[in-house]
C-alpha cells in the first residue's frame, strides 16, 4: 500500500469507529457506575472493545469529582444513588479536512427514575419507571427520530418517535434494556477538541426490568 493513501484510510477508521459506537453506562441497584464504549448490540470482547482505551475522562452530570478505576472494558465510578448521566465529546478526535471537520459527543444514562432530561442530548422517561421515553435536544423534544431499542436477550428494534418525541418500549422479559438515538448536526458545534461543522451526537439510555 502507497503511504499517500493512508492518511485517507485512517479518517475514514476514525469516521465508522466514531459513527458505529457508542456510550453506555450500566448500573445494578444502587452499586458503582459501568462506563463502556462499544456496540452494544454485540457481545463485549474480553478485556473490552478495541476502541475502549479511547474513552479517557467522561463527565459526570451533574459533575463530579469521584474518580473513575479502569477496570477490563469499562470505567467504574461511585456515584449518589438515583439515575447516572455522563457526557463526552473527546472520545475521537475530530476527522475530515479543515473547514469540513466531524466530531462526535456521546450523551449517557442509566436509570429511569427521573422522568426528565438534563443533557443537551437525552432519552428520558416521561414517567418515572415507566416504559414511554422521549428524545430530548436542548430542551425540545424531537419528532420522527429512530430510537433503536436492544432488549436483554440482545433482540433489537428501531421505532420511531411521535410527534411529541415519544416512543413505547415493548418491554419483553427481565434485565436489561439499552435505548440508543443519533442526530447529525451540520450547523457546526464547539467541542472540547475544537470547532467542527458537523456534530454527531449519540445518546443512550438503560433501565433494568428485575
Amino acid at each position: 500500500m502507497k503511504l499517500r493513501y493512508l492518511p485517507a484510510l485512517l479518517l475514514a477508521y476514525t469516521a465508522s469507529a466514531a459513527q458505529a459506537h457508542e456510550v453506555w453506562i450500566e448500573r445494578d441497584g444502587s452499586g458503582p457506575a459501568r462506563i463502556y464504549l462499544g456496540e452494544p448490540g454485540d457481545p463485549l470482547p474480553v478485556g473490552g472493545d478495541p476502541e475502549f482505551e479511547h474513552l479517557k475522562a467522561p463527565k459526570l452530570v451533574p459533575a463530579s469529582s469521584a474518580p473513575m478505576a479502569r477496570k477490563a472494558g469499562y470505567l467504574e465510578v461511585t456515584a449518589p444513588p438515583g439515575d447516572v448521566r455522563a457526557q463526552d465529546d473527546a472520545v475521537f478526535t475530530p476527522w475530515g479536512p479543515e473547514g469540513k471537520k466531524e466530531g462526535v459527543a456521546y450523551f449517557a444514562r442509566a436509570g429511569r427514575a427521573q422522568p426528565h432530561a438534563t443533557m443537551a442530548f437525552e432519552i428520558a422517561p416521561v414517567s418515572a419507571g415507566g416504559d414511554r421515553f422521549v428524545l430530548v435536544r436542548d430542551g425540545k423534544p424531537v419528532a420522527g427520530a429512530a430510537v433503536t431499542v436492544i432488549t436483554p436477550e440482545k433482540w433489537s428494534k428501531s421505532f420511531k418517535t411521535d410527534g411529541q418525541g415519544v416512543v413505547t418500549v415493548p418491554v419483553r422479559e427481565k434485565g436489561r434494556y439499552l435505548l440508543s438515538a443519533s442526530q447529525k448536526d451540520e450547523a457546526g458545534a464547539e467541542t472540547s477538541l475544537g470547532k467542527v461543522a458537523v456534530l454527531h451526537r449519540i445518546a443512550t439510555t438503560t433501565f433494568v426490568i428485575d
